[in-house]
């Protein structure tokens, strides 16, 4: 007889992977009566999260926790079973109780959570973290390995998804609203030219990308600025996507897509890029990425460095690191120093665009909330109540000011062609690429 093989689920979860919603309510749920144990915990939730401006209610409808003044919203407990997971681990337990509908949370998403990250924040950097042993999560190490199967687990999910919801380039990183009236496309556009500029590029550079995702913004520097990109990238549905375009759009001989880890790259460049990488880097292997920019990036060069970040040192959100991102984490500015401290480089501009990726998950959440019938098809419900989660959660984490966007430009110690102003970043007709003429590119 044959053995049916259970499909591994794309979160991580335990068991088959198939249609349908997680039923398992075993202790307590809609038709139990709430104990006193009960009330106790959901108090001791809501105090965990400091209280926010949010209701707490269980199963019955009954609000256990509601504050002083106005409530905005309500979060439900469907059960004791999702109550006992947060106690055990309240990041996981709560994504992975809510992604199975057994907490739900009534009123604006993005807005009650940003109401539940405020008020978690002003308890520092660990409010709502620990475990009953008191333990805080961590990612998991980025070896070489590791990195592989995590971009796997992220990236891989398939082309056909994000193709989706991403804008019509696949780009999957912070767009840069340079004027209020932007849709996501020229945003993202214009996110790519304030790269550039930047960067100073020049036709006939060469340029190394670290993390290219599906390499459009390694074809706009080839085709819009005239310079010779290696682009580097683990994913493999990524890197295939990205040589199919450049074939179809004949831009192979400017731009190589190179499967490979960025601590194998080589070469020399007039300019280093890495965009929306090194929050799957992780910290002990900044100076390494350090020592990448280091080796390849000429006396006269420039290097900028894209990421996530935080204000402050902060544990990894639990759920979102073993659900949504193996081994991620933004850094704070400081612990991204140490990519540039033992080099010696010189940074030379450093920008916060918190709020134009706040914008940019806003619009991936709508597109996603659009095409969510064909993602319930492809995957399960389960699936889409966690993307909703992971989407919607990022946004609320960078209204709320839990997580930065930094762009880091640095050089060589020695390097003194290094811009005076800012005049070439930021264009006299706002909205303007490489053809402006305050743009130093001469595409």
């Amino acid at each position: 007889m044959a053995v049916r093989r259970q499909r591994p689920h794309p979160l991580g979860l335990p068991g088959a992977f198939g249609p349908g919603i997680a039923k398992d309510r075993t202790t307590g749920g809609e038709g139990a009566r709430p104990s006193g144990f009960d009330r106790w915990l959901l108090r001791q939730i809501a105090a965990k999260a400091g209280g926010p401006d949010v209701a707490f209610a269980l199963w019955n409808g009954e609000d256990v926790w509601r504050p002083p003044g106005e409530s905005h919203g309500r979060i439900t407990f469907r059960d004791r079973g999702a109550l006992l997971s947060m106690v055990f681990n309240p990041e996981l337990g709560f994504g992975d109780a809510f992604s199975a509908g057994r907490i739900e949370i009534f009123g604006d998403l993005v807005d009650v959570l940003v109401r539940c990250y405020r008020s978690m924040d002003r308890h520092g950097p660990t409010a709502g973290k620990r475990s009953l042993l008191g333990r805080l999560p961590r990612p998991r190490p980025n070896t070489t390995t590791g990195s592989r199967r995590h971009i796997r687990h992220h990236y891989d999910l398939g082309n056909d998804f994000y193709r989706l919801w991403l804008d019509e380039e696949m780009v999957y990183t912070c767009a840069y609203y340079d004027t209020p009236e932007a849709t996501l496309e020229q945003a993202q556009r214009a996110k790519f030219d304030h790269i550039c500029r930047k960067l100073m590029l020049r036709p006939g550079q060469q340029v190394i990308e670290a993390g290219c995702g599906w390499g459009t913004l390694a074809l706009h520097m080839a085709r819009d600025y005239g310079v010779k990109v290696r682009a580097f990238n683990i994913s493999q549905e990524q890197i295939a996507y990205a040589r199919e375009r450049a074939a179809r759009e004949g831009m192979d001989g400017m731009v190589e897509f190179v499967q490979d880890d960025y601590r194998n790259v080589e070469g020399t460049c007039d300019a280093f890029v890495s965009v929306g990488m090194l929050e799957h880097v992780g910290v002990r292997n900044y100076e390494a990425l350090g020592g990448v920019i280091a080796r390849t990036l000429k006396p006269n060069g420039l290097a900028l460095v894209h990421s996530v970040g935080r204000n402050r040192p902060t544990p990894v959100n639990a759920w979102l690191e073993q659900r949504i991102f193996p081994g991620s984490y933004p850094p704070s500015l400081r612990e991204m120093m140490a990519i540039f401290e033992p080099f010696n480089f010189s940074v030379i501009d450093v920008e916060n665009l918190r709020l134009h990726y706040a914008r940019t998950l806003d619009e991936w959440l709508a597109r996603f909330d659009r095409a969510v019938g064909t993602v319930r098809k492809m995957y399960d419900e389960e699936f889409v109540r966690a993307w909703r989660l992971y989407l919607a959660g990022c946004s609320a984490a960078f209204y709320a000011n839990s997580l930065q966007l930094f762009q880091v430009v640095c050089a060589p110690s020695a390097n003194n062609d290094v811009p005076w102003t800012r005049a070439h970043v930021y264009p006299r007709t706002a909205g303007n690429g490489p053809a402006s003429e305050s743009a130093p590119a001469g595409g």
